[in-house]
Formats: C-alpha cells, structure tokens, sequence
C-alpha cells in the first residue's frame, strides 16, 4: 500500500501538487506536518527529485527535527542524501558560514583588510545586545531610566523586522525620543560591526542582503534548492518573506503552509499580509484547504470556530471533525485569581487520577495570556502535591556560570567580541577594576581599536599601573594560549614562552622537562568531576540534514561550488582544531579557578552552579560526538528557544498561550478571560490587534483534544493595588455559542468522559447558593483511596496543605523554586481585635471584605476559625482573634 492511500482527499491533493506556487491553507489539527512530509517523500519517491534539492523550513529546532525524522521513516532508505530542513535562524547562520564574506568591499586604507563581517562572526543573544546599549547611553549620557534598553532594542527589532535602516527610522520619526532611538541604531550597528558579532534580527537581513547583493551567491542557491517548504507560513515577517522569494527564483515552486487564523506573533514582526496577498505575489498559485480536523471533539471546535469568524482578516475555512458530539465547554467564574487556580488544581487532580485508573496516560495544560499569571497555578499544584512544567522558565544558557564561560568561548572565537571581553575580563576576579576598564575603553574609542586591541596598546605603551598591566597580560595569555589549543599549536607557544627563561646551556634538558608539564598543567582537569550528567542539547537543524553532511565522514558528498566547498563545510584554508570544545571549557574552568571559587564558597546555590558547569562541558562532548567545531556549538548555545522546553511527557504543563502553539492535550484550562488581561489592555484601541487577541484565543481553544475549560475571576489583585478590583467578562466568552458551554461551580451531574467526570458519591467541593468552589472543604491529600466517598470529618487535616496556601513561607518556596532569592521578613505581630462568638448564619462587617454571613466555625477559644461568605470576594477561612469582625 502506497503512504498516499493514508490522506485524505485534501491532504492527497496537497502532496500531489508539486509544481509551480501552491498555498496550503491548513485548519488547526488537520495534519499539516503530514501533508510536508509527506510531500517531500512524494517528491523524492514518486518524482525522482533529489534529496538535497528539496529545502524545508519552519521555526523552531523541535519541528525541524520532527519533520526529519518523520521523512527518514518514509524515505530512509532510497538515497544516502538528506532533504535541508532547517529554521529559517539556523538556515542563515549556514549560509553566512560560508558565503558572508562575498559582502566584503576593500578598505580604502592601505594595507587594512576588507570592510565587513568575517566567517567567524559571533551570534550576540538579548544580553549581549543589553550590554551593548547600556555602553552606548553611557556614551551619550542619555538617563537609562527615560530611555531603558529595552525599549531601545524593541524599537531597533521593530525596524529590522520591516527592513528599515537608520535613516529611514529617523526620517519616519515623530518624536525626539525615536529620533535619538534611530542615532542609538546607527550606532548600534557599528558597534556589532567593529566586534564582527551579528544579532538575531541580523542573521535574517544579512541572508537577505547577501543574497541580493552577490548574484553569483543567489544564482547557486536558486540551482541547488529546486522545490522550497515553509512551514507556518502565517507567522513569517518581512526578512523571512523576502529570503523565501530570493530562494524561489524563477521556477517558483513554492508551497506555503499556513494558517491566517493563528497568526498570533505580530509583536515579533510577523506580517499576516504575507499569507492574506500570496496570490499576488504569485498569480498562478494554487490554493488548498485542509479543513478535516483529528484533534478536538465537535463541540470544541464549534466553539473556536465561533470565535474566530468574528474576524475581518481571514481567508476562511469550515472545519469539520468526524469526532462528533463531546462533553460541552466549561466555564468557571471564580471569585479572584487564588480561587481560579485552586479551582483548575483540584480538577487537573481529579483528572489525572481517573485516566491513571482506566490506563490511559493523563496530559492536561493550564494555558494564560502572560507569564507573570503562572505564580497562582504553580502554588496550587503545588499544594495539591501535583508535579507539573512550566514552559518559558529560566533558561539553561542564562544561567550566569554558564553565561561567562559561553562568553569566553566567543572572545576565544572572536577577541574583538568587546561585549563577551567585558564579561569575562574580571571574572574570577582577577585585580581588574572599573577603573581599569574605563581606560581600556577610552583608548577603544579613541584608537578605534576593538578592547582587545586596546588591550594590547595598553600593555605594549604601558598606559596602566604595573598591577593592572600584570593582570591584563595573564588574562591575555590566557586567551591566546586557549586560542593556540584550539588551532593545535598551544605546544609551541608554550615552548616560546619558556625560551627566554631558559640558559643556552641547559635549555635541552629542561625544555624536555617542562613542555609536557606545561601543557598538562594548562589542560588537566580532573575527568571525575565530569559524572555523566544528560542534557538535551536539541537540533538547530535535522541531523541528516545536508549541511551537517561534514559530520559522516562515510557519506557521499554533497553539492559543492566552484570551489569544491561543500554547502555549510568549514573551507580548506580554515585550520582543523586539534581539541575539541569540551577540552577548551576543561581548561578554561581550570585556569580560572572557578569551580574552585564556587567550591569554597560551600552553598547549596555553589554547588548547583558547579553541576550546571559540569553540565555544560557534557553538552561540549555531545557537540564533539557530533564532530561539530566551536562556532557550530556556540550557533547551537544561541539558538537553543523556549519553544524546546516543551516536555511531551510531563502530565501537566503550565505555558503561555503563545508557547502552546502548536501542542496539543485531552484537558485544557484557559485561565483569565477577562477585559484587560485577554484581551490584553495594550490591544484594546485597535482593531488589527483585537483580531490577533481573537486568534489567540482560537489558537488556545484548538490545543483542547477531549474536554476544554474556560475560566475567570470576579476580582483580581492588580499591581500597585490594595484591594482586588472588580473585572469585566472578556469578549470572547460572549463569542462562544450559549448552548455549547456548561456553567461548573454548582453541584452538578457528571460532567465530560470518564476520566473527565467527578466521582458520584464524593463532595464536588461546590456551595450551590453561591455557585463558587469551596475549596477549604475539598479532601486536598496528595493520593485518593478507591472507593472513597464523603467528605472528611471535620478533624481530619490536609496531609498536603501543612502550611497556609498563600502564607509567606509558600511564597518563598515557590521564587526559591524558580532560582530567586526571597528574604522572609519577620512578621508584625498585631494585638488581636474585633468581637468573638460569631456563629454560622450570623451577619458580619470586615474592614476589607465588606459585609459576609458566618458559613461554618471550627474549634473554640484562641484558635478558633471562622469562614465566612463574602458575596464580591467568596469564602474566606479567617482565624477569629485576627478577624477585625463585626456585627453588621
């Protein structure tokens, strides 16, 4: 049987349609990354195209991998070549390798080289771009608090992303403050181009340029990849669209994947013009709809579908799904934020048990418009003794260790990296001071020297006291010799610099001596240290793909140009490392001394940042297996996103609503639809962003499989405020059709499929007057006994919940948790006030509540608690000696 007979209609349609343009308009779940597979195996099997002709991008290293894998399981065994697929980031970062220096001009000073980035330039991630900015305000003396470096670098992203220069960014200016952000621009620019150091934005336009400017270059590139694949079409900004149509060349044989309902990332440049005009960029194009969906139940996506016609900027598409019926939406009205996340804890608890008993495997998401809305959710999983992952987190490569020695491999690349220079040169500390880099730096400026240049100007004229000089030439000899093992020459420097300490007479003897101990000194390091830790290191690209071809020295090779360079292989005159990347990060953190350091400071936080050390120099050994040179392992260090960190085994993941894109789970809860928060506040006053809300909200309710919960709080504590204020329902529960959403919150029937459902002789935890979650009488214990049913006699104690949920020890565990430190202050002992005795169904004042009825008391004397119901704030269990109450 034929891989075809196992796509629909459509889908067959869409693979079969190889030549000339052709958009795939592809509905949430309707199998895209099939149809690209697919499409390349058809291309491969059925039409004799060769492998490396065939070009597929997407946008994240998971993806890429994903498709390759998939099309090496149809294919794998017809042609030892390999389609390209790649990000569109690492695709650039191959082509500018090897081609960026046909943008070189000749320098008009003679005997100075050419003008213009080299092979070897360095990638500079959000922190080395802060870096350069906060130099240049300083440079300016413009205050970092009126202009922060943020702001400046959103705004230079901005005009990157629409292809704008400098000069036309001032021209289109309306204010002195986009005015100076333009001269900062400019600046930037030259800065980036003195430390031959590229940034993200920079990798995209660069290609473009290159490409535009070197016809030669173009011509190789539009021979070599025949047919081209973009996935996710929709979230393409204007630098990805102009490489897409350099790339397409005269055949045109271009096919677009997309989804003009779930262009959600406008905000990073992404233009959804680029597929809402395709047909007038290519007249003849062809276009395609996938509407069958696989993933959600009828009633989802319903509900979506509802949501998202009430868009102007969309091609449209009926979707349909042979998943008829389904439980309906849930909808949960909380009275505030804790409430609202307890609330989606205690379900995501009852759910994971129930799929655990019948023997399927529970995955459920909590997904929300921004990440600061995590803290509520972790807490609750928390206290429920759930394990859960969170997405977006703090990332292995910002981690400050292994931030400085990533930074000393790029000034080991590239000494005129002025931004990675300054980050090592004093650390360890080293007797380097900020005096010392001031000077360094004015003599940079004036010089126009890069500050390793100036570093040697000061050495060489002796421009500093003798101790900064001496500390200067070891960390400068600590580079160079870092720099000679790496091009395999560390033994003959190191011989050199003993030459002169040695006597004619006796230098035979002692050389023999002390060349091997030097060079054990320099490079020992004790392998023990290095247990065999795993991490991910992720994919920049497939790992058959044929720019990574260089790596099997058994396969055949590939295209090559007129030089004989094969695409993406470091040139003959580059020199082979005699050490590997993993060698380099041993001496370095032998040299230095810095686990060392870490060691003595003998902290639990040390040891971690030892171990992440640790875990660094085997992320080297996986790069080094994977015979990849210093620049491919710093490309891959750098382009590692957030998008990765997605776990596909954890059973609950918390992620924003932009990460989830993409995912899939049989449980969703989308949290916080309220006015201001989704749609968020900075959308509101026009129209095209309220649209791209909307789509996010399409985008969220499509990652629901079986059952999809939506949910919001009455009141939420906002920033600056003392008191929670009252929120406004969003739009978009108003879009969903009434007769598809099933109000949670009242004492119910069993709502959704088994595994969804609450078991029938357990207290739901709902009060029926108030229809609000009472979640102070739920059985909160991290395990259930089958069979159990009733609620606990009230003696009876939480065996998770040992503390108060929102109690500052609970806060301090969960920033501990995320690698912050949090100081508990002593806490303010007030003298108890107010009245004692209250009882259930008694009237009560509180000085912040309001008015309340006594709900149930619990215990006497000084201990005594109280809840008590507040009709704008729900439930509250207050001890009654702190109480502050009242009789109303």
């Amino acid at each position: 049987m034929s891989f075809l007979d196992q796509l629909n209609p459509q889908q067959r349609e869409a693979v079969e349609t190889t030549e000339g343009p052709v958009l795939i308009l592809a509905g949430a779940g309707s199998g895209k990354t099939r149809v690209i597979t697919f499409r390349i195996a058809y291309l491969i099997e059925h039409k004799g195209v060769m492998p490396e002709s065939i070009l597929a991008m997407t946008f994240t290293n998971k993806a890429a991998a994903e498709m390759g894998e998939r099309v090496e399981k149809l294919v794998g065994g017809l042609s030892i070549a390999k389609p390209v697929i790649s990000t569109f980031h690492s695709f650039c970062v191959r082509v500018l390798r090897r081609d960026i220096e046909a943008m070189r001009i000749p320098s008009t000073v003679p005997g100075q080289p050419p003008i213009g980035h080299t092979k070897n330039f360095v990638i500079y991630d959000e922190g080395d771009q802060q870096s350069v900015v906060k130099s240049l305000l300083k440079r300016f003396g413009i205050d970092d608090k009126q202009l922060t470096p943020r702001i400046v670098l959103g705004r230079i992203s901005w005009a990157k992303n629409h292809m704008l220069d400098p000069q036309e960014l001032y021209l289109q200016s309306a204010d002195p403050k986009t005015e100076k952000i333009a001269h900062l621009f400019e600046e930037y620019r030259k800065e980036l181009r003195k430390a031959n150091a590229l940034d993200f934005d920079d990798l995209l336009l660069e290609a473009v340029r290159l490409l535009k400017s070197a016809p030669q270059v173009r011509e190789y590139y539009n021979e070599r990849f025949q047919y081209l694949l973009i996935d996710e079409y929709q979230d393409t900004n204007r630098p990805q669209y102009e490489l897409m149509r350099m790339l397409a060349g005269d055949r045109h044989n271009v096919c677009a994947v997309g989804d003009e309902d779930q262009s959600i990332y406008s905000w990073r440049g992404a233009d959804i013009r680029n597929i809402l005009e395709f047909e007038q960029d290519f007249p003849e194009a062809k276009i395609i709809r996938l509407e069958q969906n696989y993933r959600s139940t009828q009633n989802i996506l319903q509900a979506a579908s509802a949501v998202v016609a009430n868009n102007v900027r969309r091609k449209g598409k009926n979707l349909w799904t042979s998943r008829q019926g389904g439980t309906k939406i849930g909808y949960y009205e909380a009275p505030d934020g804790e409430n609202e996340a307890l609330f989606a804890a205690d379900w995501i608890a009852r759910y994971v048990r129930e799929a655990t008993e019948h023997g399927d495997t529970p995955r459920a998401a909590v997904l929300y418009r921004t990440n600061s809305q995590s803290r509520l959710f972790e807490e609750a999983m928390r206290r429920y003794g759930l394990k859960y992952h969170v997405v977006g987190g703090f990332s292995f490569y910002e981690r400050s260790e292994i931030k400085d020695m990533i930074s000393y491999l790029k000034v080991i690349q590239n000494p005129d990296d002025s931004i990675s220079l300054l980050r090592v040169i004093n650390t360890p500390t080293r007797g380097i001071g900020k005096g010392t880099i001031d000077t360094l730096e004015h003599l940079a400026l004036e010089t126009g020297l890069s500050l390793w240049g100036a570093i040697a100007e000061a050495i060489k004229r002796q421009l500093l006291p003798p101790r900064a000089v001496a500390s200067l030439k070891n960390f400068q000899q600590l580079i160079d010799d870092a720099r000679a093992m790496m091009a395999g020459t560390f033994v003959e420097r190191a011989t050199e610099n003993m030459a002169p300490a040695l006597s004619p007479a006796d230098a035979s003897t002692e050389q023999t001596a002390t060349e091997p101990e030097a060079q054990e000194d320099a490079t020992a390091f004790d392998p023990e240290e290095f247990g065999n830790f795993s991490f991910d290191f992720g994919e920049i690209a497939s790992p058959s793909s044929a720019f990574d071809r260089e790596a099997d020295p058994q396969a055949d090779p590939p295209a090559a140009d007129d030089t004989g360079t094969p695409i993406g292989a470091v040139p003959a005159d580059f020199p082979t490392p005699a050490v590997s990347t993993a060698d380099v990060l041993k001496f370095l953190i032998d040299r230095t001394g810095y686990i060392k350091i870490l060691e003595e400071e003998d902290t639990p936080e040390a040891y971690s940042r030892i171990e992440n050390l640790h875990e660094l120099v085997n992320a080297a050994m996986d790069s080094r297996d994977r015979a990849e040179t210093l620049d491919q392992f710093l490309d891959h260090a750098a382009l590692i996103a957030d998008a990765d960190d997605y776990d596909a085994r954890a059973q609950i993941t918390l992620m924003s609503l932009h990460a989830a894109k993409g995912l899939e789970f049989p449980l969703v809860f989308m949290s916080g639809l309220e006015e201001g928060l989704f749609p968020h506040s900075r959308t509101m006053l026009v129209p095209e962003d309220i649209e791209e809300e909307r789509r996010l909200c399409y985008v969220g309710m499509t990652r629901a499989m079986d059952q999809l919960v939506l949910s919001r709080a009455v009141y939420r504590r906002r920033y600056g405020t003392d008191l929670p204020e009252a929120s406004v329902p969003s739009r978009f529960l108003e879009e969903v059709p009434g007769a598809l959403i099933e109000e949670l919150g009242i004492r119910r029937a069993r709502v959704g499929t088994a595994a969804l459902s609450r078991s029938p002789g357990r207290s739901s935890g709902y009060d029926s007057e108030t229809n609000h979650y009472s979640y102070e009488d739920e059985d909160q214990s991290a395990t259930w006994q089958s069979g159990q049913s009733g609620r606990n006699p009230p003696a009876s104690k939480p065996t998770v919940a040992a503390r108060a949920y929102n109690s500052i020890e609970n806060i301090a565990e969960f920033f501990a948790s995320r690698g912050k430190k949090f100081s508990t202050p002593k806490p303010v002992i007030q003298e108890p006030t107010g009245k004692r005795g209250f009882k259930p169904g008694q009237r009560v004042r509180h000085p912040k509540y309001g008015e309340g009825t006594v709900y149930q008391r619990e215990g006497e004397g000084e201990e005594a608690k109280i809840t008590v119901q507040f009709p704008r704030f729900g439930l509250k269990k207050l001890v009654e000696k702190y109480a502050q109450l009242e009789m109303a």
